[in-house]
């Protein structure tokens, strides 16, 4: 609370990198080369690189994934879209306000998502569905990436990708920018360091390699290998 006014301090760049200094990637194995060369995509970005349309393409941008699916290029090769197996549409009809299942996929879709959290991105990587293979974890310094992406940055309070357990509502107003976020709520319910869950970008970190001060090949609990260390 501000001390004149008793309103809720603004949430600004400056104390989004103070209480989460880092911003976490989690990306297939084997595919920093193309985030080297392409940036990192949201589904929506590496559909249309990848020239994918028709029927396909609304299977993988508007329904559920049940499984990983794979995609080839001509030129650009193969990658990986990650599966939702987190997500039920049973559960987002009881959960989404204002917006269809296909919407929310939609949404999601057309976003690069950082746990802002070191946690949360252990948590995923030690998951049933993931803690067999090996992932790429693309490590962030908050303060330049807001720096650089401030105007497409959206700020998030759940795991937008999951509805297990009990599914917390969600719909329109679920990514806001920082400047409207409401870190002060969700602070006062959770604690400052809970108060934000994801961090998103509208469609694509071009400049991912470079923003980058680490990343490494994790399975589970354990790191395999340093990729690349600024």
């Amino acid at each position: 609370m501000t001390a004149e006014s008793g309103e809720p301090a603004l949430l600004t760049p400056a104390r989004l990198a103070q209480y989460f200094p880092k911003l976490y990637h989690m990306a297939e194995s084997g595919s920093w080369p193309s985030i080297c060369r392409h940036g990192l995509l949201s589904v929506t970005a590496l559909l249309d690189l990848f020239e994918i349309n028709g029927a396909r393409r609304i299977r993988i941008e508007r329904q559920r994934r049940p499984e990983s699916v794979v995609i080839e290029h001509a030129v650009h090769g193969r990658a990986v879209i990650r599966d939702q197996k987190p997500l039920s549409d049973t559960a987002l009809l009881k959960c989404l306000a204002g917006m269809t299942p296909e919407e929310w996929y939609s949404s999601l879709n057309r976003r690069v998502f950082f746990w802002v959290s070191k946690k949360r991105v252990e948590k995923l990587l030690q998951a049933r569905a993931y803690r067999a293979q090996p992932h790429c974890v693309i490590v962030v310094d908050t303060a330049e990436f807001v720096r650089r992406y401030h105007d497409n940055i959206v700020l998030c309070p759940i795991n937008s990708g999951s509805t297990i357990f009990k599914p917390q509502p969600r719909g329109r107003n679920t990514f806001l920018p920082i400047s409207s976020y409401p870190f002060q709520y969700w602070s006062d319910r959770r604690g400052e360091l809970n108060a934000v869950v994801e961090l998103a970008v509208d469609y694509a970190v071009r400049d991912a390699s470079e923003l980058a001060t680490r990343v490494d090949l994790v399975q589970g609990s354990r790191v395999l290998k340093k990729i690349y260390e600024k």
